[in-house]
Parts: structure tokens; C-alpha cells; sequence
């Protein structure tokens, strides 16, 4: 039992209350057993092969389901590293309520290269993409498992306009987009654009628009 609680607890103190089962090798001679029984009191809740989260506010992890979005960024943090993950496009979207229903697909921005998308117990598709996130925009917000980084609603905007069909969703992306549009001033999408120093015919066109909608509220 004792160990049963130095593991459980171990899972709880992760970032964003998730751990792999390799990380566990020291509470117990064979965590893989404690493990699933702990999955079986409702104590923990596997996200994918070898990756576990602790349910949050002692919720059963019987009845409850971690959303796809922290699920997705949990996932990418035990394999990469909390530091070096950010919900990006479709994901960041999801986090900021542009996108209102659940779409099954989230994205995390990665450091290095993209790697092959995992496919969630829980349910979804996590894809992971590749940036260089130290030139990203990105904040650290709570999530249902904890504190993440996320996009910045202005760097979310710029990147669906950008890449609309990364995630495989391109009408969800666009969508979202103008939702994010709303409540992004000319000034947050514009600084955007000149750290990249890019942008495409939809960026420059929705700069336009924000321009002259910020400029018609003074």
C-alpha cells in the first residue's frame, strides 16, 4: 500500500499530473503491477502506451476522461520535456474556445522536428509539429492537469491563417481564425508578423481588416 501512494503521488507532482511508466522505476520493484492497479481503483488513467495521468480533484478515473487538449500537451511533455511543448493551431484554438466542440485532433508544438502522431486511449489524435518555440509566442495557462504553454491567441491566429490545414481540419482552422480574429487587435498580429517576418495573403488581409476596425473604435 505504501508503495501503491509513493507512486501515485510521484504521477501527481509530474507536470500536468502525467508520467511514463520508464519514470517510475524507483518507487517500486515492478511499477507496472502498481500501476495497473491503480488504473483499476480509478487512482490513474492510462493516456497512451506507457504514459499514465492522475486524475485531477480526486475524480474516479473510472468515469473521467481527460480532454484531448491536456491530454494531447501531457502526452508531449512526459516525451519531450514541459518546457519544450506548447498546444499550437488547432489545439491552442480549442484552449481559448475558438473552436466550441471537441474536434478529436490536437496539435503540439514540439522543439526540433515533427514526429508520428499518437492516437489517445482516451480518444483523439495527438499531431506533433515542429518549432523552434523560443521565436514562438506563447504563455504558460492552466490546464484540467495543471499549468502548459500555449500559443498566444494573437501567434494562434497568425499560425491557422498560415497553416489552415495543418491538423487536417482546414475549415475548423479558418473558423477558428475569424473567432480569434474578434479579440486580437491589429497591434498584437502585427508584432506577430514582424518577429517571423512573414506572412501570407490571409495574414496580410486580416491585418488590413484589423487595422481598419481598431482604427473605426477610436
Amino acid at each position: 500500500m505504501a508503495e501503491d501512494l509513493d507512486l501515485l503521488m510521484a504521477v501527481e507532482r509530474a507536470p500536468l499530473r502525467t508520467a511514463r511508466l520508464k519514470d517510475l522505476d524507483g518507487y517500486t520493484a515492478q511499477p507496472w503491477r502498481v500501476v495497473k492497479q491503480l488504473i483499476e481503483r480509478g487512482a490513474l488513467v492510462r493516456l497512451t502506451h506507457g504514459i499514465y495521468t492522475a486524475p485531477p480533484d480526486g475524480r474516479d478515473g473510472r468515469t473521467w476522461k481527460a480532454p484531448l487538449e491536456p491530454a494531447g500537451l501531457a502526452v508531449a511533455a512526459t516525451r519531450f520535456g514541459h518546457r519544450n511543448v506548447a498546444l499550437t493551431g488547432l489545439g491552442a484554438a480549442r484552449h481559448w474556445a475558438a473552436i466550441p466542440r471537441a474536434i478529436g485532433v490536437t496539435t503540439v508544438a514540439v522543439q526540433g522536428r515533427n514526429y508520428v502522431p499518437v492516437t489517445l486511449d482516451t480518444g483523439g489524435i495527438v499531431q506533433f509539429v515542429a518549432r523552434e518555440l523560443e521565436r514562438v509566442d506563447i504563455v504558460m495557462e492552466r490546464t484540467a492537469l495543471g499549468q502548459g504553454l500555449v500559443t498566444t491567441p494573437q501567434q494562434t491566429l497568425y499560425d491557422l491563417l498560415m497553416r489552415p490545414t495543418q491538423g487536417g481540419m482546414p475549415d475548423e482552422a479558418l473558423a477558428a481564425a475569424k473567432n480569434l480574429a474578434a479579440r486580437v487587435r491589429f497591434t498584437e498580429l502585427a508584432r506577430v508578423v514582424e518577429d517571423v517576418g512573414r506572412a501570407n495573403t490571409a495574414v496580410r488581409e486580416t491585418i488590413e481588416h484589423l487595422r481598419e476596425r481598431d482604427a473605426g473604435a477610436v
